[in-house]
């Protein structure tokens, strides 16, 4: 077989715009009377990392993972995705009062309900 050598067309060889991946975090949701406690599980994520933003009616969590050691990697199986969940307030959030912290790669965020939302019992007199 003989090969005869062909024109090829120009081709772009910048690199095209790297895209952020994201990985859904796994949550957990509890209510009480006083408020919502979310716990969005992201490990590998450290303080700095994390970022909760609040903004027309939505609340958004996005962690970045940690830089990894440095050096040429040789093999790898863990996942270099960051995290983001994004979730609709329910009006009875008081979002100036939304509290956060991370707990050994879980954030736990506290979503108290503002005053004037919470259920009163109301007496009924004679």
């Amino acid at each position: 077989m003989t090969t005869t050598p062909t024109e090829t067309a120009a081709v772009d060889t910048a690199p095209a715009p790297q895209r952020i991946r994201y990985v859904t975090p796994a949550v957990s949701i509890h209510e009480d009377a006083d408020g919502y406690t979310i716990e969005a599980e992201m490990p590998g994520v450290g303080r700095d990392g994390v970022h909760v933003t609040v903004a027309d009616g939505e609340l958004v969590l996005t962690g970045a993972k940690e830089p990894r050691a440095a050096g040429t990697r040789l093999h790898g199986e863990a996942d270099r995705a960051d995290y983001r969940r994004v979730f609709d307030l329910d009006p009875a959030v008081d979002a100036d009062r939304i509290a956060a912290r991370l707990d050994q790669g879980v954030l736990v965020l506290r979503l108290p309900k503002a005053q004037d939302k919470k259920p009163r019992r109301i007496t009924v007199g004679d």
